[in-house]
């Protein structure tokens, strides 16, 4: 189980193993404040399921963040319910990243995230950045149809 707690204007993951509790360092910006994500997570909806992550990368962690990144999206890959995930990179000097996952539902995303980044056997590397050099934003989507140009 995981919590997302506010604590002097930074969000901190509280994690919870066999009664012990740790704090995750990794600084996190809700993307939409109507929609926070821990709320996200909890909705009741049916299909697939879309996480927009956006991360904030500090120059000099760029090489480390993407290795990392790529070993937690191996360990997603291998997890029930995981279709397909790209990660996209700003342009020019940015050291901006957007990573698009599609999910069957939002149960294997939930089923996934807690076995993956939150449990005592398995840390997410990309959860251990604790100065502030990466900040994550991530949000969850629901493909929609808008005629003539996107289908549902």
């Amino acid at each position: 189980m995981f919590l997302l707690l506010l604590l002097k204007n930074k969000y901190f993951i509280l994690l919870e193993t066999h009664s012990i509790y740790y704090i995750i360092m990794a600084k996190f910006v809700e993307m939409d404040e109507r929609a926070k994500f821990k709320d996200q997570i909890e909705e009741k909806i049916d299909g697939s399921v879309i996480l927009i992550n956006k991360f904030n990368v500090a120059q000099g962690k760029v090489e480390q963040f993407l290795k990392d990144w790529r070993d937690e999206a191996t360990n997603f890959k291998q997890q029930p319910g995981f279709i397909s995930t790209q990660l996209h990179k700003g342009i020019g000097k940015s050291s901006v990243f957007i990573n698009y996952a599609v999910w069957e539902s939002i149960e294997h995303y939930k089923k996934a995230i807690n076995k993956i980044l939150f449990s005592s056997k398995s840390r997410s590397p990309l959860l251990k950045y604790d100065d502030e050099s990466l900040v994550l934003s991530p949000h969850l989507f629901k493909k929609i149809a808008v005629p003539g140009i996107c289908v549902e």
